[in-house]
């Protein structure tokens, strides 16, 4: 009988808390709470390679049982789950289906024509379109090459990245080769624009280091399993962390940390950093047994991460949907009811600090969302696919 593990819920939990707190700033938000623009590093960069992290400490409980079951029903397993978080991200960029064309609601069709006269259209790929893939290719790798194989392939991946990224181009926004790729691949109006011009930060290309961070994920969660809880596997996984760090923040001096096209050197810095922050909490739950309303707080989102991500997804976009005038009139015209109570109310109560209005509205979405967590969990509900 395998040992539980609270705290890998507590850090799965945890990681979903703060990336709904990070997607729901309203307004100018504080650096921490920002990505990095380009290069460089801040917690809110931390937050996705963490959950693709936990999603490789997760499949190093469900490993053992994949490996006594027949092939094909072990890949159907892992296919239709990728394929159905794949979809739910897809259609999440898609929802709520309607959208505002000056006073009348149409559908949203695959293209249309912005009021700017350009092309604009659904996005492909998503936060969930990644973790899709991650987790089947991630899947794939520990399950036909095993622990050592795995291992290997993923360093040889890192490799390959850095050497694909300099060779075919360089680490700003305009040179990075991937984009030319997803461009063929989807069409640029089917790329993300956030950052003023077609570039997709979960495209297919800079996945490929992505998968990685599962692989390291799996391995991190097989070594507490293998080693137990006690004070050997907290240091050797401490000093391993260290390893990381150093390995990570040596090579960024030539293939900078960047979030945006993954690079190698960031995947080696965040699981560095992951693992920290679990040994922090496997230190503080199994070890001093300190338990109480902070755990079960984050444990809630950790119960159900998948159904309350997509939740912090399709709520705002639905509301989008209903246009109330802006009292304070000007532009813009309407306002949805979630602008609106940031506009009326959390601007307000901050006496106005755009930063703190930003952050109250997100504390707000995440305590909101934390209530629906703990009102399946009470009646045992999880949606999982």
């Amino acid at each position: 009988m395998k040992e539980r593990y609270y705290s890998l819920d507590v850090f799965r939990g945890a990681t979903v808390a703060f990336m709904i707190l990070v997607n729901n700033q309203a307004g100018p938000s504080y650096a921490p709470l920002d990505h990095a623009p380009w290069h460089g590093l801040t917690p809110t960069d931390l937050v996705f390679p963490f959950f693709l992290f936990a999603v490789g400490n997760a499949l190093s409980f469900v490993m053992p049982r994949f490996r006594q079951m027949e092939r094909p029903a072990v890949l159907q397993k892992i296919v239709k789950r990728s394929a159905l978080i794949f979809l739910i991200g897809f259609l999440l960029n898609w929802f709520p289906f309607l959208r505002w064309d000056h006073d009348s609601l149409v559908f949203r069709s695959w293209t249309w024509t912005n009021d700017q006269g350009v092309l604009a259209g659904i996005r492909v790929m998503s936060v969930l379109g990644r973790i899709a893939l991650c987790y089947l290719f991630g899947s794939l790798l520990v399950y036909f090459f095993g622990l050592r194989g795995s291992f290997i392939i993923s360093i040889f991946l890192l490799l390959a990245w850095w050497f694909l990224c300099y060779r075919f181009g360089d680490y700003s926004l305009a040179g990075y080769f991937g984009t030319a790729i997803d461009k063929a691949l989807f069409g640029a109006e089917h790329l993300y624009h956030g950052e003023g011009v077609a570039f997709d930060p979960e495209g297919i290309p800079s996945t490929t280091a992505a998968i990685t961070q599962v692989v390291f994920g799996y391995y991190v969660g097989w070594y507490i399993q293998l080693k137990g809880k006690n004070a050997g596997m907290i240091r050797n996984l401490f000093f391993a962390a260290l390893a990381l760090l150093a390995v990570g923040y040596a090579w960024s001096t030539v293939f900078p940390l960047n979030k945006k096209i993954w690079t190698s050197s960031f995947v080696l810095v965040s699981t560095g950093y992951a693992i920290l922050m679990l040994l922090v909490l496997i230190f503080i739950i199994e070890f001093r047994h300190w338990t109480g309303w902070g755990t079960k707080f984050f444990d809630v989102f950790g119960k159900n991460p998948l159904f309350i991500f997509v939740l912090s997804g399709a709520f705002p976009r639905l509301l989008g949907l209903i246009r109330i005038p802006n009292p304070a009139g000007g532009k813009p015209t309407w306002l949805s009811p979630l602008s609106w109570f940031y506009k009326m109310v959390c601007q307000p109560l901050t006496a106005g600090n755009l930063k703190n209005a930003s952050l109250l509205y997100a504390l707000i979405l995440v305590l909101f969302y934390w209530a629906i967590g703990y009102a399946l969990d009470r009646r045992r509900i999880y949606i999982r696919v």
